[in-house]
Formats: structure tokens, C-alpha cells, sequence
């Protein structure tokens, strides 16, 4: 099982150079993946939980592409109807072909009402939308020489049943953020009915979850998975290879955009998950 880290790219301590320090981290950390989020117009319901600055995702991964080798890079996720797919085609294609074919696109439907309005683009038609422009994504991959972007790995984001479903029907990885365990068992159970129903394969699970260290165990029913004592979110690892994870995204922003001011408590928590990422049974790569 491989693990990412999701970067935040947003706050009032992120710029560039912080942003140059964290890939270095990430990196030198040994894990896999690093991905960052989306959005266009930071909106008042955007800023209430991601305030400016607010790194546009392609141009932020194509910076760091250039101050990388190994890491992949990825989106989680890109919010499909906000840009045209023609663009976010070439766009990916390109970074890709920068990168060393190193990107991920993971996408998703959104969810900023306002932040829509700004940009012109029916809210209430996300999910149709996003269905469409996917379609025009993988086409334009698949046929034009001019996109050369065969092979991207594309990730559906969401975790409501449209989502799934939509994960199912594009035979793509599903990518659910920030959930518990008990949640993602029912929810991989759902997957596989869906399937069923669509008679197409079970999508591969490769799940985002929040990275919370604490010193003392957390207790509460409503306990995340990544929240709480090393040993429990090496359980929690441990318990999602064994749902058949492929990849897990350790999210460290807890919320607060204050935390973006101090990244070193982030990188500390990422530096003690590295250093016992090899109690996590089955393959890693690192």
C-alpha cells in the first residue's frame, strides 16, 4: 500500500518557498504521493474554511514538479465543472509530460454554491456536468495525438452514492475524503453492490483521511480514521490495506487555517507515520 500526503495549497503561512518545503518533506519522507486541492474564486463559503492565498492546483504541481523527482503529484480533487474539459485535458497532459508521467487526477463534483455562481456554472448540474466533461477528458486522451495523456490515472472523488456509482461506471478508483472506518466498510460494501448492479469490476479504494497526532488515544465513537496515538493510525492503515486500500492520503490541515502558519507540527506528524510505515503488513514502496 502506498501513501500520499495532501499539501495544503491555501492559508495565510502558504507561499511559495512553503510550498517548495513542504515537497522537499514529502519527498524526503519517503512517500509516494503529494496532492493538492482546488478551487478558483475563494467565495466568503470558500474562504470560511480555505481563505486566500489559494494556490490554483495545476500551476502549484507544475512549481513543484520542477523542484521533485520522485513524488507523484495529484489532485484531490479537481472540481470538474468549473474548468472545460478540453482545458483540463490539455492542461493535465501537459503536466503530466512535465512531471515525467508523475500525476494523478482525482475530481470531483464541488459542493461552494456561491462559488459557482461567481463562475457561471449551474450548480444544481454539478454532477451531470461532471459526468459529461470526464467523458470529454478521457476522449480527448484516447484519441488525440496532440493531448498524449494516456495512461493518467484518474481518481473520482465523493462520498455520496453518485459518486461511487460514478467511479463504478468510469472503472476509476474511488477516492472518499476524511471518513471513519466504519463508514468506509458499509460504504466499500455499497461499492461492491453497485457493481454488481452496473456488472462492471469493483473500483480500486484509495481513500483520503485526516492526519491528526495526539498523545493520548482517542475514544470518541465518531473517531476518523487518522485521528488519535501512532499506534492507533497504524491500525487504521493497517485496517484500510486489509479493505483493499491502494493508496492512502494522510490530509494533516485539521481545519484551522492558523495551522498553515506553523507546517512544522504537519511535517513532524508525517515524520513519526514515516518512521513506522513498515508495520503496515503487505508491500510499500518506499
Amino acid at each position: 500500500m502506498e501513501l500520499g500526503v495532501n499539501v495544503p495549497n491555501f492559508g495565510p503561512g502558504t507561499d511559495p518557498d512553503v510550498l517548495l518545503r513542504w515537497a522537499q518533506t514529502v519527498e524526503g519522507l519517503g512517500f509516494d504521493l503529494l496532492m493538492v486541492s482546488d478551487h478558483v474564486a475563494v467565495t466568503a463559503d470558500v474562504a470560511a474554511q480555505y481563505p486566500a492565498p489559494f494556490y490554483e492546483p495545476f500551476t502549484t504541481l507544475s512549481y513543484l514538479a520542477g523542484v521533485t523527482r520522485r513524488v507523484r503529484l495529484g489532485t484531490t480533487v479537481l472540481i470538474a465543472p468549473y474548468r472545460h474539459p478540453l482545458l483540463v485535458a490539455r492542461m493535465a497532459a501537459n503536466l503530466n509530460q512535465f512531471s515525467g508521467g508523475r500525476l494523478i487526477l482525482g475530481v470531483g463534483v464541488g459542493w461552494a454554491r456561491e462559488e459557482f455562481e461567481v463562475l457561471g456554472v449551474p450548480f444544481e448540474k454539478r454532477g451531470k456536468l461532471t459526468d459529461e466533461y470526464l467523458q470529454v477528458i478521457r476522449k480527448a486522451w484516447e484519441n488525440e495525438d496532440d493531448y498524449r495523456g494516456g495512461g493518467i490515472p484518474l481518481w473520482v472523488g465523493g462520498n455520496s452514492a453518485a459518486g461511487i456509482r460514478r467511479a463504478v461506471r468510469l472503472g476509476a478508483p474511488w477516492h472518499p475524503l476524511r471518513i471513519g472506518l466504519e463508514w468506509l466498510r458499509d460504504a466499500v460494501e455499497r461499492m461492491r453492490e453497485i457493481a454488481a448492479e452496473e456488472q462492471r469490476p469493483v473500483p480500486a479504494l484509495v481513500p483520503r483521511i485526516l492526519l491528526r497526532l495526539t498523545d493520548e488515544p482517542v475514544t470518541r465513537p465518531d473517531r476518523l480514521a487518522g485521528e488519535g496515538t501512532i499506534e492507533q493510525i497504524i491500525d487504521d492503515l493497517e485496517q484500510l490495506r486489509g479493505l483493499g486500500a491502494e493508496t492512502v492520503v494522510l490530509d494533516p490541515f485539521g481545519g484551522d487555517p492558523r495551522e498553515t502558519l506553523h507546517p512544522e507540527v504537519a511535517w513532524q506528524a508525517l515524520a513519526t507515520v514515516a518512521a513506522q510505515r513498515h508495520r503496515i503488513s503487505g508491500r510499500t514502496s518506499s
